[in-house]
C-alpha cells in the first residue's frame, strides 16, 4: 500500500542538505524533520540512501551480518486473526500442528550439522485462551500455557544442542520474560505499528487483540528493564500513514535510548497473497519501501542493527543494502520461512558476492548480536556459559567445527 500523509498546516521549509549534514555529525532527527524527509517527494531516495550508508559505515564499518538458523514453528494455532497472515490455523484445519520435543531436537541436530547457530522459536499467540484443544494438548504434557512449552523447549535446546534459542512467542508478561531469559540468548516481538487505525473494521488488526500497540510496548519496555537483548520492528504497508511509520520508529528510538536493550530493528514489507483477507491489498512499492529503510537508519542512528528480510524482496536486495541495512536476518540451510513459505531464502553466496561488490564483508553472527555477546549482564548463567567461549573478542562466533559447506536458499 502506498503510504499517505495526513493534511497538516504548512510546515516551515526544511533544507534536506542541512538536516542530513547534521544527522551525519551526530545530531538526532526531530520528528518533524523525519516526516518531511520521508514524505517530501522532492527529496530523492538517493539523497536519503547516501546518508543512510554513511551512518551505517560510522558504526558498522564494512560488515554485513546474517544468522544461520533453524526455524522451529512450535505451533501455528493462534487466537489472533491478522488480515495478512497465512501461518495461523484453528484446530482441525489442514496443517494445524504442534511440534513435539523429539521433532524439535531432530531438526535442531540436523541444523547443527549444517552450521546453524540459532534456534528460532515462532508460534501463535496464546491459543489456549480460545481453543479447548490447545488447553488439552498442553494439559496432557503437564502444562497450562503455551509460553510454558516455549520455556521448556528453550531449556531443552540449550541443554541438548549447541544452538542458542531466540523466541518470538507474542506478548509476554514480566514473569514470562524472566523465565525465558534463563534459556534464550535473545527474545523478539514486532511492534509492527503504533497506529490504531489498523484496528478499524476491515483493517489488518481488526481481530487481533494481541497487536494493540500499548500491550506490545509494555512487553518491549519490561524486556528493557530486565536487560534482555531484544528484536523488534515495523511492518510496512498494512494501512498505516507516513506519520504512523515515523511515530513507530521514534517510539522504538525512545525505548532504546532509555534501556539500551534493542539489538535489532526489522523493517518488513507486507506482501499480498491470494489466500489472505488482504489479498487484494497492494504492498508497498519497492522505492517507497526502500525509502522506509533509509529513514529508519536516519532515525535510529549508526549503532542500531537494521534488517530487512531478504526473501520478501528478492529482486531488490541491492537497493535495500544501499539504503543502510547491516543485517539480513536469519537464513536457514534446512528449514523454510514458515511464516512466508512461498518466499525461499536467498543464497548466502549471492549475499556475500553482493557485499564484496560494494566493498563490504558478509559475516555470520549468533542469535545475539556482537555488541551484546561480550556483556555478562544481558544473560542468565546457563546462556552465558554456552555463549562466552564461542565468540571472539568482537563478539562474532568462531568458525563452526562441524559444519559442512552448504548454500542456503535457491
Amino acid at each position: 500500500m502506498l503510504l499517505t500523509v495526513p493534511r497538516r498546516n504548512a510546515a516551515p521549509f526544511i533544507s534536506p542538505g542541512n538536516v542530513l549534514d547534521r544527522v551525519l555529525s551526530g545530531e538526532p532527527l526531530s520528528r518533524e524533520e523525519a516526516l518531511r524527509l520521508y514524505s517530501d517527494t522532492g527529496i530523492s531516495l538517493e539523497q536519503l540512501a547516501e546518508s543512510a550508508r554513511e551512518l551505517r559505515r560510522q558504526a558498522k564499518s564494512s560488515t554485513i551480518t546474517y544468522s544461520p538458523k533453524v526455524f522451529l514453528p512450535l505451533t501455528n494455532l493462534c487466537r489472533d486473526r491478522c488480515g495478512y497472515c497465512t501461518f495461523r490455523r484453528d484446530p482441525g484445519d489442514a496443517g494445524a500442528h504442534w511440534m513435539e520435543p523429539e521433532e524439535v531436537l531432530k531438526v535442531a541436530r540436523a541444523g547443527e550439522k549444517l552450521g546453524c547457530r540459532e534456534a528460532l522459536l515462532s508460534l501463535g499467540d496464546r491459543p489456549e485462551a480460545v481453543f479447548p484443544e490447545a488447553r488439552q494438548w498442553l494439559a496432557a504434557r503437564g502444562l497450562t500455557r503455551t509460553l510454558d512449552y516455549v520455556a521448556s523447549i528453550s531449556e531443552l535446546l540449550l541443554r541438548e544442542t549447541s544452538l542458542l534459542p531466540h523466541s518470538n512467542p507474542g506478548l509476554m508478561a514480566r514473569s514470562d520474560l524472566k523465565r525465558l531469559k534463563a534459556s534464550n540468548a535473545s527474545l523478539g516481538l514486532m511492534l509492527e505499528t503504533t497506529s490504531t487505525a489498523v484496528f478499524a473494521s476491515g483493517g489488518a488488526h481488526e481481530d487481533a487483540v494481541d497487536k494493540w500497540p500499548a500491550r506490545r510496548l509494555r512487553t518491549i519496555r519490561e524486556a528493557g528493564e530486565l536487560k534482555i537483548p531484544f528484536t523488534t520492528g515495523i511492518l510496512v504497508g498494512i494501512g498505516e500513514s507516513a506519520a504512523d511509520v515515523i511515530d513507530s520508529l521514534f517510539t522504538i528510538r525512545e525505548l532504546q535510548a532509555r534501556y539500551g536493550h534493542i539489538q535489532e530493528v526489522i523493517v518488513q514489507n507486507f506482501v499480498p497473497k491470494p489466500e489472505i483477507r488482504m489479498g487484494r491489498w497492494p504492498g508497498p512499492q519497492p522505492e517507497q519501501f526502500a525509502r522506509t529503510v533509509a529513514i529508519s537508519r536516519l532515525i535510529l542512528g549508526p549503532q542500531m542493527n537494521l534488517q530487512a528480510p531478504p526473501n520478501l524482496s528478492p529482486r531488490h536486495l541491492e537497493l535495500l543494502l544501499d539504503c543502510g541495512i547491516n543485517d539480513w536476518g536469519g537464513i536457514s540451510p534446512l528449514t523454510a520461512d514458515f511464516i512466508n513459505p512461498e518466499a525461499p531464502w536467498p543464497q548466502v553466496s549471492r549475499l556475500a558476492e553482493m557485499a564484496e561488490s560494494k566493498g563490504l564483508r558478509l559475516r555470520e553472527r549468533l542469535a545475539v548480536y556482537p555488541e551484546f555477546a561480550r556483556h555478562r549482564e544481558f544473560f542468565s548463567e546457563p546462556v552465558w556459559s554456552a555463549l562466552r567461549d564461542g565468540v571472539d573478542a568482537e563478539g562474532y562466533p568462531f568458525p563452526h567445527p562441524t559444519a559442512r559447506p552448504t548454500l542456503a536458499g535457491v
